[in-house]
Parts: structure tokens; sequence; C-alpha cells
């Protein structure tokens, strides 16, 4: 059976293309490919996507935006974008899809957690199409917040 390749892209790929990336990678246990990019990557991750990512024991720490190019697009088998616009190169047989969310930029982690959450149900719905029943998502608690 082939691994399927999934790519987010969003604009500076220092938000929600990186929460969801590292979230399908926790869900599907390495059973998909995950790869994540940004049309014009910031030099950094948000620090509060940083910051509710580890709430939830998912370390972004040495994560880094990624400049999407031609190739890692056609590497995929899906593209779901997240607010890239006319930026990300379209091909035939590429499954695509769009989901608008909030940007995280220049918020504090208060107004992120909701974007995490959203994004974790996504992509626990995606991982369920994707694999099927062969889903055995770990339970991720949130740590406290002091």
């Amino acid at each position: 059976m082939n691994i399927p390749e999934v790519l987010f892209v969003c604009v500076h790929n220092a938000g929600r293309s990186q929460m969801a990336a590292a979230l399908l990678h926790r869900h599907a246990a390495g059973r998909v490919r995950v790869t994540s990019a940004g049309s014009e990557p910031a030099d950094r991750i948000n620090p509060a996507v940083r910051e509710v990512m580890a709430e939830i024991g998912i370390d972004l720490s040495r994560a880094v935006p990624t400049r999407l190019t031609t190739g890692a697009v056609q590497a995929a088998d899906m593209v779901i974008t997240m607010g890239c616009g006319d930026a990300c190169p379209v091909f035939p047989g590429k499954r695509y899809l769009d989901w608008a969310l909030p940007d995280p930029a220049g918020q504090g982690p208060d107004a992120v957690r909701p974007i995490r959450d959203e994004i974790d149900r996504r992509v626990r719905q995606l991982t369920t199409e994707l694999l099927g029943s062969r889903v055995r998502t770990p339970v991720a608690r949130p740590r406290s917040r002091g």
C-alpha cells in the first residue's frame, strides 16, 4: 500500500500549516508523509503557535518555515491550503482542499488556541479519511497553564 503524502500550505508557514503538519504527523503515526510550506515564508515560527503546541506536547522549537516549491506540490497526493490564495501551483490529479482558518500572525496564545483546536479537529477527520479504521490517535492532554 502506498503511503499518502499531504502538503499543508499557508502564506508564512509559521502558524496554521506548521500546526496542521505536526498534528497530522502525530495522529497518523508514520502512516502519512507530511510536509508544510509557505508562499512567503517567515523567518521563524510564531511564538504563540510554539507555545500552544507545547501545551499539547508538540515541540515546534526546531521547526523552520519553508518556501513552497513546485516540486513539493508535485510530490503531494493532497494539498491543503490555508490562506495562500493564488500562490499555490495547481497540478492535474492532485486533490486540493482549502481550509478557511483565521491567521494566528500577531495573535497571542489565547487567540491561537481555538485555531489550533479547529485545525486538530480537521486533521483528525482527515486522518480517519486517509487511514480509515486503522486510526489509533493518541490522546494528548493539555498541560495546565499555571
